[in-house]
């Protein structure tokens, strides 16, 4: 007996296939998917300045991919690698004089006992340790050895951060080196999945709703922690390099800068040393440096994007709250493509409607 083909048992048989092959791919991609995400990401914001380098010097795409990634290895990864071996050496200094008993603390200045809400306990665990060291730490043992494993921690996160970070821009160099024909792939796939007219609108969506996050969420939060920044300088804040670093990460995740703005103030009024023309001139610029994400995030957020800003706002957010910094993008880009879709469809129907003739009496 000849064995009898059913159409349905050979689609079975091949769906079951291809999901087998979709798994494994997924399974061996699995620890390069954050990588490649970000590269794209990467990719996708920087290929306007990567065209205008390419226009510059000449050469074609892969001369301008190879002058970005150098650049910014240059300048990102060098000073991390000497930041990193100085601390290092530093910590080691510290322990040394710390076993052979010559470490010595300064003690604190007066105006330390004047910080906002914190100012009064500082002065006095200062003052303890400058005091007695020795008996400070061993009273504390258990507290310091913790909070330097936290410290040491934090430390080498950051640093891997990073380091991932500068991995995901030479995968992105490599990308941009190849940005038209990856272009054109993607828009195959687009059109592919899509259809050729929504495939290329939802592929446009897509690079765009990526470039107005980069800009609108990462770009604002990096101006106004410059412009804080340099209010703290100009205030004389202690650690204001710091505070400077907090206001871009609490920016990147949609917190507002007042969380620094009111203390900075408070303390400028109650412990700075300025006169009162100073002080009201300084208290004017980080009030102003404070709410300018107000002005600059609807110009920057959602600008070339087809979706409302609301809409890319919220899908940044939620896509950070779910997945992490990465989710600013993702989400983003999910939201967009969903609404557009959504709106797609209901205009569809709503045109359908209007050329439905009339029913006749």
């Amino acid at each position: 007996m000849k064995p009898s083909s059913s159409p349905l048992i050979d689609t079975v048989i091949r769906l079951g296939l291809i999901t087998f092959m979709v798994y494994l791919s997924m399974k061996v991609l699995h620890p390069f998917i954050n990588l490649m995400l970000w590269a794209m990401i990467l990719a996708i914001a920087l290929y306007p300045l990567h065209a205008k380098i390419a226009a510059k010097v000449g050469g074609g795409p892969g001369r301008a991919a190879t002058i970005l990634v150098l650049t910014v290895v240059v300048l990102v990864g060098v000073p991390t690698v000497l930041l990193s071996i100085s601390f290092v050496d530093h910590m080691l200094d510290i322990y040394r004089q710390a076993i052979d008993g010559t470490l010595h603390i300064p003690e604190p200045s007066a105006n330390v006992a004047g910080w906002p809400v914190v100012g009064e306990q500082i002065d006095a665990t200062w003052r303890a340790a400058s005091e007695n060291l020795r008996g400070f730490v061993a009273e504390h043992q258990a507290s310091i050895r913790e909070h330097a494993r936290q410290a040491i921690s934090v430390l080498g996160g950051a640093v891997t951060t990073l380091l991932a970070f500068l991995a995901a821009f030479i995968v992105a160099g490599i990308m941009l080196a190849y940005a038209k024909p990856g272009a054109a792939s993607t828009n195959r796939i687009f059109n592919r999945i899509c259809g050729p007219t929504v495939g290329a609108e939802l592929h446009t969506l897509t690079v765009a709703t990526v470039r107005s996050v980069a800009v609108g969420v990462i770009g604002v939060a990096f101006i106004q922690s410059l412009l804080l920044g340099v209010g703290f300088l100009l205030a004389d804040v202690p650690a204001a390099g710091v505070l400077a670093l907090a206001v871009l990460v609490c920016g990147i995740v949609q917190l507002p800068a007042a969380l620094f703005v009111i203390p900075v103030v408070a303390w400028l009024w109650m412990a700075g040393d300025g006169s009162t023309l100073v002080n009201i001139l300084l208290t004017l610029y980080l009030v102003a440096s404070g709410l300018a994400d107000n002005v600059l995030k609807p110009m920057l957020l959602g600008r070339g994007v087809a979706a409302p800003m609301p809409v890319i706002l919220l899908g940044a957010l939620g896509g950070m709250f779910a997945s992490g910094l990465i989710g600013l993008f993702v989400g983003a880009v999910v939201l967009a493509v969903s609404y557009q879709v959504f709106m797609a469809w209901v205009n569809e129907s709503h045109n359908v409607a209007q050329e439905a003739p009339p029913l006749s009496d």
